[in-house]
């Protein structure tokens, strides 16, 4: 007897509004020792980025799987993003590679979105 296939429930998404957004969640989650990585890949013409986090204990589930992301027109030219802040400034840029003094955090490109996010890639999608 083979076990039911187990249903996987999407994330929840949150859309931020900047990559600069993007990269000050990452960056807070890097600090608490985290391996922390933005995942990019093309939906609907567009370029999402995105990382994966968990709000624990929400209510009677173990935690709450989210998707933060934030959604381009241009592909971002880099594979690392990266942030530092100062007293009264933060920095965000995207590079090839990391910087002294900077959080660098790796952009992985996926070939097609996860399928666990909720996007769907249109030509998939069931009538």
């Amino acid at each position: 007897m083979t076990a039911p296939e187990r249903k996987i429930e999407p994330t929840t998404l949150v859309r931020v509004k900047s990559l600069s957004d993007l990269a000050r969640f990452a960056a807070s989650m890097s600090t608490l020792g985290q391996m922390i990585y933005i995942i990019h890949f093309e939906h609907e013409g567009k370029h999402v980025y995105g990382l994966f986090a968990v709000y624990h204990d929400y209510y009677n589930l173990y935690g709450l799987p989210i998707f933060y992301h934030y959604v381009s027109n241009e592909k971002l030219s880099g594979k690392y993003l990266l942030i530092r802040t100062e007293e009264n400034r933060e920095y965000v840029t995207v590079s090839e590679g990391s910087k002294p003094g900077w959080i660098a955090i790796p952009i992985i490109s996926l070939d097609e979105p996860p399928p666990f996010t909720g996007f769907v890639r249109s030509e998939n999608r069931s009538t």
